[in-house]
């Protein structure tokens, strides 16, 4: 009789930090050595080489067209690797088709029965192992209880919301106990504050469960929620793999600084390298601009890209004395989002600087609005400088 394995039971009441990726003894569960994936002339996927670690809850982000999708399918089987190798827990799959695979898929598109009841969904794969009765309606039930489900057990999917069929779908692929679970745009489907709310369900299961989770995602704030770490692609490469607070404050490019929230980017030529700060030319006539060097640091003359998020950005009437670094400018646009406010400046150099403040007070004038002269300043470390 097959058993399942048992969830996880948290016994600690501090967290302990997990982060496999920093031991060099850990061993991947998932590993792609030098990985390429060509469709004729087209590479798709491109010498691609990761680790992911078990209970990592890992997030492949990028454009439509960035290859997440395809090194997903290949993982699950429904693509043939053209170079190099996909391993889980040290074995190469090469040859293995789908269904002999531990690993699950779960589509966008969620693919419910709609003829069968949230109850027989969920029991669909353990009936075609051919389990005993008692041991499929045992996991459906906890799986119906994991989900929160358990009294729309008897509904048909056509019966209950968007967000529930999440749910039942999310059960049904991890009822089997994979190693791996796939989520190809999961949250797609869902209204913006359902998705909001889901993405916490996610975590909770995920952790709950234990189960590798990879999601494929172009959203970057759902990738930023959910991930454990966040793997940035362009053209089947990988731009930058790391934690989602790293990714943010230390992007490795300014594609990737680029891609993930928003962030005013400023083009020029460094200047020189004074302990960790950097100072570029960016325009004639003006003082250089600084932020934290890059390492190693490039040098002299070099092509850099100062990047620097609007929170970060102070905005005043009057200079403020001793800043590090500060720009005069006119308030072209203010963008109004309820819990802070964007203010779009641009300078004499023609250069549109963004800044953010929050709006804590429901009946505080705004301080600064458009066609005023304000100031733009921010500290050395605040800002980063990037090669390229």
């Amino acid at each position: 009789m097959r058993r399942f394995p048992a969830m996880p039971q948290t016994v600690s009441s501090a967290p302990a930090v997990f982060a496999p990726w920093a031991d060099p003894q850990a061993r991947p569960l998932i590993e792609f050595r030098g990985v390429t994936k060509r469709f004729g002339s087209f590479t798709a996927v491109d010498g691609l080489d990761l680790k992911i670690y078990e209970r990592e809850f890992f997030a492949l982000l990028g454009p439509s067209g960035c290859g997440k999708t395809t090194l997903m399918r290949m993982l699950a089987g429904f693509e043939e690797v053209t170079e190099g190798q996909i391993l889980l827990e040290g074995r190469d799959l090469a040859g293995v088709p789908p269904n002999r695979r531990p690993v699950n898929m779960m589509f966008q598109s969620y693919a419910l029965f709609p003829h069968l009841s949230v109850w027989d969904n969920i029991a669909f794969g353990l009936r075609r192992d051919r389990l005993p009765r008692d041991v499929i309606a045992e996991r459906v039930e906890e799986m119906l209880k994991l989900v929160q489900l358990t009294r729309f057990a008897r509904r048909k999917p056509h019966q209950i919301s968007g967000g529930q069929k999440q749910r039942v779908a999310l059960a049904r692929a991890l009822a089997k106990a994979p190693k791996l679970l796939l989520l190809d745009e999961p949250l797609g489907a869902l209204d913006k504050k359902l998705r909001q709310e889901t993405q916490f369900e996610l975590m909770g299961i995920q952790e709950k469960t234990g189960t590798t989770f990879v999601i494929v995602t172009h959203d970057q704030e759902e990738a930023m929620t959910v991930a454990s770490r966040v793997a940035v692609m362009r053209d089947g490469r990988l731009e930058q793999v790391d934690t989602p607070d790293r990714i943010y404050e230390f992007p490795a490019n300014a594609y990737v600084a680029d891609f993930i929230g928003e962030i005013n980017l400023i083009e020029g030529r460094l200047a020189a390298v004074e302990g960790e700060t950097a100072r570029l030319h960016w325009a004639e006539g003006q003082t250089p601009l600084g932020g934290l060097a890059p390492k190693p640091a490039p040098a002299a003359g070099e092509k850099v890209t100062l990047a620097i998020r609007p929170e970060k950005v102070r905005i005043s009437s009057e200079r403020p004395a001793g800043a590090a670094n500060a720009v005069r400018g006119r308030i072209e646009d203010i963008a109004y989002l309820g819990n802070i406010s964007t203010y779009h400046v641009v300078l004499s150099t023609g250069h549109v600087l963004r800044a953010q403040t929050v709006n804590t007070d429901r009946f505080h004038a705004r301080e600064h609005t458009w066609g005023e002269d304000v100031w733009l300043s921010w500290s050395d470390s605040a800002g980063l400088v990037l090669k390229g």
